[in-house]
């Protein structure tokens, strides 16, 4: 399984996203990565890190579950080294960015997913 703890549900994927999460790891499941407020603290960061610890565990061992995180990046880094040292396989995905000058002075980005890749 690939428990995707991110800001981009499975169904903003695109088509080969899907294809490759379903093919490297089997079924997708949400779990929608938590707001973290700027004010927060180290402490906080660490309770909350331990919080998620515990909810990705619900969904299953170290050899049942790899991790797709992708998020505010205190958290992701505390969270990514906490859910290595108990076992757990953690992802990012990575992306081909392109950008558009427009005629009005403005850039439009388009990413394009390129692969899965171990934290």
């Amino acid at each position: 399984m690939l428990l995707n703890l991110s800001n981009h549900p499975l169904s903003t994927w695109t088509v080969e996203q899907v294809k490759a999460a379903q093919e490297q790891y089997g079924e997708v499941v949400d779990l929608p990565f938590p707001q973290v407020s700027p004010e927060a603290t180290h402490d906080d960061i660490q309770r909350l890190a331990q919080e998620y610890l515990q909810k990705v565990q619900q969904y299953g061992t170290p050899q049942q579950v790899t991790i797709h995180i992708m998020g505010e990046l205190n958290l992701t880094f505390t969270l990514v080294n906490l859910l290595k040292a108990n076992g757990y396989t953690c992802v990012a995905s990575t992306t081909r960015r392109v950008v558009k000058e427009l005629d009005n002075h403005q850039k439009l980005s388009e990413f394009y997913f390129v692969q899965f890749r171990k934290y």
